[in-house]
């Protein structure tokens, strides 16, 4: 069996509070946009008998407050899903009372170890406070994970990291984790769950995002990691991701790839469980596996369905 983490890394967003969105606007357009966000997602996830883990940001409660973070934290555990930590650190400068003397700090990685620890510190606390159990498992928003960042989130008392994401090095993850990783391996004392990746050829690395790559696409990475005897697929998904970029309507393209991504994950349970992240602690580490080749033709037809999606769902007209 090959166990799949399915990961919905959730956040507000900056376009959002950028636009002058208070909380109530950016809750509705970053975490339950167009009637495709968490709610939906996890509605979904429960229909198939599916495990996901939710990283949650709770950054925004020092401009929101914790309501927020409690929202979103009660509405994942009441639907029997996994919340573990997510950050991005640029919330610490949102507050507009404040007139800003340095330029916005969007990575994590902009920050010295010590800072992201106090960070990561201070990001637990506020989870807690949400009402989360404490969180085991870290990932960096937007995959700005450094050595510093894995040095840091191991001082911190984390078991579990999920931050490095080979298509993205050598920035913003510059974790000095092989590139081409794809299975559980040991960083230091931390447990990391690499984030799956497909090959294009020419070197070129992908990430296994749902809004990033067709069904088919994870389809065949899943099977690939299947047949090398690897242990664990990890794939990313976002609050917002089965929607328009400003929130507003559901992307019934992607909408329909995720569900039927849960669809099949669901039918094929047998071979590809889904896991929480607290069932990973004693998971395999270093099973050789590498990112699953897709053909010109998949890629194409990938490309093709992005530009639809994008011409349906976000050219203005």
């Amino acid at each position: 069996m090959t166990g799949v983490l399915l990961s919905i890394d959730t956040e507000f967003t900056w376009r959002a509070h950028e636009g002058g969105a208070g909380w109530l606007e950016n809750y509705q357009r970053s975490i339950e946009p167009g009637g495709a966000g968490i709610t939906y997602q996890l509605a979904t996830l429960g229909r198939h008998g599916l495990k996901a883990c939710f990283f949650v940001d709770p950054l925004p409660a020092l401009l929101f407050g914790i309501e927020p973070i409690e929202r979103i934290v009660g509405t994942i555990l009441d639907a029997g899903q996994e919340v573990q930590l997510h950050l991005h650190p640029m919330w610490t400068q949102a507050d507009r009372r404040v007139k800003r003397t340095d330029p916005v700090r969007f990575e994590l990685t902009q920050f010295s170890e010590d800072e992201q620890l106090a960070l990561i510190l201070q990001a637990r606390e506020l989870l807690r406070q949400a009402g989360a159990p404490d969180p085991v498992a870290f990932r960096a928003g937007s995959f700005a994970a450094n050595v510093e960042t894995l040095r840091a989130i191991q001082r911190a008392g984390f078991r579990i990291d999920s931050s490095h994401n080979g298509s993205l090095m050598p920035w913003p993850c510059d974790t000095g984790l092989p590139e081409t990783a794809m299975s559980p391996l040991p960083a230091g004392k931390l447990i990391e769950l690499p984030v799956g990746l497909i090959d294009e050829g020419a070197g070129k690395l992908r990430h296994l995002q749902v809004g990033a790559v067709s069904l088919t696409e994870m389809r065949a990475a899943l099977l690939h990691a299947e047949l090398q005897g690897s242990p664990l697929v990890t794939l990313v998904g976002h609050s917002f991701e089965l929607a328009t970029r400003d929130g507003e309507r559901a992307n019934d393209i992607v909408r329909h790839r995720f569900d039927s991504l849960c669809a099949w994950l669901g039918g094929a349970a047998d071979r590809f469980p889904t896991c929480f992240i607290t069932d990973l602690l004693d998971v395999a580490l270093d099973v050789p596996a590498t990112p699953c080749p897709v053909s010109q033709a998949a890629r194409l037809g990938r490309m093709a369905m992005q530009g639809l999606s994008n011409l349906r769902y976000e050219r203005r007209f």
